[in-house]
Order: C-alpha cells, then sequence, then structure tokens
C-alpha cells in the first residue's frame, strides 16, 4: 500500500495538471463555479489533514523532535502560514485532540462530532472555530447535555441540516440536507444555543457592552473630522435603519436643504399661537417668582446640578447623546420611510423570556439589523417607549398577530414636556424633548398610556432605571424621585422643583399708556 506522503504526492501532482497550460483559462462561469466547489473540498480535506497530523502526535515532544521551540514555529515553516494562521490551527487541534486513556486507548474529543465534519471535509478551520468560540466562552457554565447538543447541532448544520435543540439539549432533530452553511451561518447559530443555553450570561456581556459604549470626534484635519467608537447593538441597528431609510432609492430620500415657504392659514393661527405663548410666560414668570419666594428653602436635591454622582466618561456621554439624537430622528416627520413605515427599530424577543426576564430570571432578546443578542432589561427598555407586537408561531406558520399600543401621542407627549421640562432625574439637565417617555407602572402590570403615568428619562437614566438604585412614582398626577442611599440617606420621596405645579404670578399687572 502507499505511504501517506505518496499519495498526498499524488494529488500534488493532480493539482499541478489542473494548473498548467491555463487549463482554468478556458472555463466557462458555470464551469469555474464547479472548480471553485471542488477545490474548496480539497482546501477543507488539506486542513483536516494538518489538523489531525498534529492532534494524533504528542502535544509536546513532536515540535521539539522536528527542532522548532513549540507547534507555532512548526506550522510556521512546514505549512507556510503566519503567526495568525498558525494559531487558528492550533486552537482547532487542542479542541480535536483525542486524549489516550491510561490503557492506551484513544478517548473522545473534546469536540468529537464537529470533529468527524472536519474529517469529512465538510468544515474547515475558519468554520470550526466560528462554530465553537461561543460557546467555548461559556462551556463552563453549560452541563454535558448541553454541550454533547451543541456538539450534534452544529455539526448537523455543518452538514447542512436544520436543526432545532430544547435549552435542555433535549428534542433534536434534522431536517434533509440543504446548502452548507458559511463560517458567519455556524457562528450566528452557535451565539443562539450559547444565549438559550446560557441566558444569564447576556447580563455580563451587556455590562461590558455599555462599559466600552463611546464615541470620539477627532480633530479638524484637511477640513474634516475623524469619528471612531463603539455602539451598543441597539443604537447600532438603530443607526443602520436611519441610513437605509436616508439611503433607499426606492424613498424619497432626505430633505432638500434650505429655506422653503408655505401659505400661512391667516391671521388666526398667529393670534393662536399668541395666545399659547402668553399662558406659557405666565407659567414660567409665575415658577420664578415661587422659586425666589423660597428663599433658604431652597431643596438642594432638586437644585444643585452637582448632586448627581455621573461616571461616564465624556466619550459614554457622546454615545448617549447620538442614540437620543436617533431616537428623536426617528420620530420626527421629515425621516424617510422604509417599505411605507418609519425606520423603527425592533427587538425580537420571546414572551417566555419576556416575563421571566423581567422577573430577574434571566432571558435574551435579538436586536433586528444588528444579530446581537441582549438580556431581556435592553428589550424591555425599548419597548417602554414603543410598542410591542405578539406574533404566535405554531410549527413556523403564523397563526395570530396582536399588537399592545404603549407609545404616548403626540399630545400626551407635548404636555408631558410642558410639565416635567428635562429628564426626571434631579441633576441631569437633558431637555424633556430630547428624552423618552417612561410608563412608571409598566404597561406589562396595567400601567396606563397616559400623561399621570408617562415621566421624561434621557436615555442613560431610561436604559439604566432598573440597576442605578433612582425609583419613581405618581402621586395625584405628579411624579416624584426616591434617589439610592448615597444621594439622599434619608431616602425620601422627593418631587422634582421643576415637576411640581406652577405658581400662580401674584404681582399685580398695570395697563399702561
Amino acid at each position: 500500500m502507499n505511504s501517506t506522503a505518496e499519495l498526498l504526492d499524488r494529488v500534488i501532482a493532480d493539482l499541478d495538471t489542473v494548473l498548467s497550460d491555463d487549463a482554468l483559462a478556458g472555463l466557462s462561469d458555470a464551469d469555474r463555479v464547479t472548480v471553485l466547489q471542488g477545490a474548496g473540498a480539497v482546501f477543507r480535506r488539506a486542513e483536516a489533514v494538518i489538523v489531525e497530523t498534529i492532534a494524533t502526535g504528542d502535544a509536546a515532544d513532536f515540535p521539539h523532535s522536528a527542532g522548532c521551540r513549540g507547534l507555532n514555529e512548526l506550522l510556521q515553516r512546514t505549512v507556510s502560514v503566519d503567526v495568525r494562521g498558525a494559531s487558528r490551527v492550533d486552537r482547532v487541534v487542542d479542541l480535536v485532540r483525542r486524549p489516550v486513556s491510561l490503557a492506551g486507548e484513544r478517548m473522545p474529543a473534546r469536540w468529537s462530532e464537529l470533529r468527524l465534519a472536519l474529517l469529512d471535509g465538510v468544515v474547515g478551520v475558519a468554520g470550526f472555530l466560528a462554530a465553537t468560540g461561543p460557546i467555548e466562552k461559556v462551556w463552563d457554565r453549560l452541563t454535558v447535555d448541553q454541550r454533547l447538543a451543541a456538539d450534534v447541532a452544529l455539526a448537523g448544520c455543518a452538514r447542512g441540516h436544520g436543526v432545532v435543540v430544547g435549552a435542555d439539549g433535549e428534542g433534536l432533530e434534522a431536517d434533509e440536507p440543504g446548502p452548507a452553511p458559511t463560517p458567519q451561518d455556524l457562528k450566528a447559530l452557535a451565539e443562539d444555543l450559547a444565549s438559550m443555553f446560557d441566558p444569564d450570561g447576556e447580563e455580563p456581556k451587556d455590562e461590558d457592552s455599555r462599559r466600552r459604549r463611546g464615541i470620539t470626534i477627532g480633530r479638524l484635519t484637511d477640513g474634516v473630522h475623524a469619528i471612531r467608537g463603539y455602539l451598543t447593538p441597539e443604537v447600532a441597528a438603530q443607526l443602520q435603519l436611519i441610513l437605509d431609510a436616508i439611503l433607499n432609492p426606492k424613498g424619497d430620500g432626505p430633505p432638500m436643504p434650505g429655506v422653503h415657504f408655505a401659505p400661512s392659514e391667516g391671521a388666526d393661527t398667529h393670534a393662536g399661537a399668541g395666545a399659547d405663548a402668553g399662558v406659557d410666560g405666565d407659567a414660567d414668570a409665575g415658577a420664578g417668582a415661587g422659586a425666589g419666594a423660597d428663599g433658604d428653602d431652597t431643596d438642594p436635591f432638586n437644585s444643585d446640578p452637582r448632586c448627581v454622582l455621573d461616571d461616564r466618561t465624556a466619550s459614554q456621554k457622546r454615545h448617549d447623546a447620538l442614540a437620543m439624537v436617533f431616537a428623536i430622528a426617528t420620530r420626527h416627520n421629515d425621516m424617510p420611510t422604509l417599505g411605507g413605515s418609519a425606520p423603527v427599530l425592533v427587538v425580537n424577543v420571546d414572551a417566555k423570556d419576556l416575563v421571566g426576564g423581567m422577573g430577574g430570571n434571566g432571558g435574551w432578546a435579538t436586536v433586528v439589523g444588528s444579530g446581537a443578542h441582549v438580556p431581556v432589561s435592553v428589550a424591555a427598555h425599548v419597548g417602554c417607549a414603543g410598542t410591542i407586537q405578539r406574533v404566535l408561531v405554531d410549527e413556523g406558520r403564523i397563526i395570530g398577530i396582536t399588537t399592545t399600543d404603549r407609545v404616548f401621542t403626540v399630545h400626551q407627549r407635548r404636555a408631558i414636556i410642558a410639565r416635567d421640562k428635562e429628564c426626571l432625574i434631579p441633576g441631569c439637565h437633558v431637555p424633556a424633548s430630547w428624552c423618552e417617555i417612561h410608563h412608571v407602572v409598566e404597561h406589562a402590570r396595567g400601567g396606563p398610556t397616559h400623561t399621570d403615568n408617562g415621566v421624561p428619562l434621557c436615555w442613560w437614566h431610561h436604559r439604566s432605571l432598573g440597576t442605578s438604585g433612582w425609583e419613581i412614582r405618581m402621586d395625584d398626577g405628579v411624579p416624584q424621585v426616591r434617589g439610592p442611599g448615597w444621594w439622599d440617606p434619608d431616602e425620601r420621596w422627593r418631587t422634582p422643583r421643576l415637576s411640581a405645579a406652577r405658581l400662580t404670578l401674584t404681582v399685580p399687572l398695570t395697563r399702561t399708556g
């Protein structure tokens, strides 16, 4: 029987024949696709030969016997890859190596099913790492059954099978083989499995993303400013939606710049505007008089802008400001549409995860347009100022759609803005017109979409309300805030100054002239 080296020499000779005499130059497009598919199969099997050759040898002695410091150097010299390429092969070797027992028998590999897929040429090094990476990050928190289920599911997906896996690792099903997935497809399935098996792991991941978020605007160079940074998944998806709406070739595009004039509706319109302005002016004047009358009795917790500890960096504050800009842009009348509707951010979450997550039992959601998995708390944040649409699915078929309207109307929003003026958290002076309207009593718990149940919160305070220590309640339609212990050791409910009822102006007005 021919040796392994001789068999590989024959393969090399056959490939030399393929590459000789411009044999590839005269191919039709259809033949080129066929050749690419065949070359891909050869490439994956060549990678499998490299991995299995190393994995079946001694991890320490084999590189040393060849005069190399370690496996990475050996791969660089024998396979002619760079350090990064050698490291990728090294990682796969660790995952498919079958340890030898005391009796001298080969034990199962860490990823036994994916190893077989690798040897069959179904998946290569890139696909193998894409499939195993997300699961490896949560490996220590998974049960043995979940690890085995992930191995079987990912190997089945690599072979073109559709896979359904229960959270307990049971209920594995496979369809007829279909098109081979890309490494990105395998990574997406692995991330779904990791989130399903370990939903609580999304919380620290979200905490890390919130810490890393930030926007930095560079100095002016050659007439432009560089912008760089990191966006959280829902903000990135919202930005992508806005860009899609503006750049959509089938839409009207962005509004044209410049000034345009529209005919007025007559003198009544101006009179009405003046009347409204006069009412607002009186209200503000009254508030000023009342504040001055308080004198030394002014509540320092409401008037001192330094009383709130804001540990965000300047870069993070710019990110949160950008998030508010996105939210304002999407509800603006001039924002172009996508398919006839506003570019609305969508977050998908299973109904059970929504209920369990709000109760502190984990769960995860998916940001459409980003593909990122986020905690249910993020879905709740997005849904608080939006609409929840429930879609009932039975074996892949949509059998019911219900929509819960939880969006404050334009008139309600204007009234809340007029009442509260700015973000309700004391010391945060983000204008209310920039804020999101928060349901004080959650809509899911029966809270109405009513001005007596809505308060403005900036993007950051709305997003972090559940963990920041701030609490909000309504007292006969007036918002009250109770802060964390470091802010107010007495932990009293306090009415923010701008939310208090306006005092009437007591200075007598006299007619002149």
